[in-house]
């Protein structure tokens, strides 16, 4: 964040992530305005907020999509016929709201900060 932009495929080779691979999710970082793009000689890929900023929640919200248990929760209102009735809803529910709770309270320089010493990969 904030020093410089860097190259998919210096990217690529630090991380030792198959260039293709990097092609592929970046534009979704970049349309979930969690990445900043700039062409040219000196472009390149940067963060768009500092890492203690960005959370683990919207990370793999942009790279998986819905983070529901189920896929009735997906819709708002939930359309499904049986949503009045079904006995396990409620449990999901409050699953979904516990793992949204603990993944919005995890950052990306948490991640970071947590990875051993002798780990070369980093997010």
């Amino acid at each position: 964040y904030n020093e410089g932009y860097i190259a998919l495929k210096d990217i690529s080779t630090r991380q030792n992530i198959s260039k293709k691979y990097l092609e592929q999710i970046v534009p979704f970082l970049n349309r979930s305005n969690l990445l900043n793009s700039n062409k040219g000689h000196l472009g390149g890929y940067q963060l768009s907020r500092h890492l203690k900023e960005i959370t683990v929640r919207e990370i793999l919200e942009c790279a998986e999509g819905s983070l529901t248990p189920v896929s009735c929760m997906d819709n708002m209102p939930n359309t499904c016929e049986n949503s009045d009735e079904c006995m396990t809803l409620p449990i999901y529910k409050g699953l979904y709201q516990v793992i949204l709770q603990y993944l919005d309270n995890i950052t990306l320089e948490d991640a970071i900060s947590s990875q051993p010493d002798s780990c070369e990969y980093y997010i």
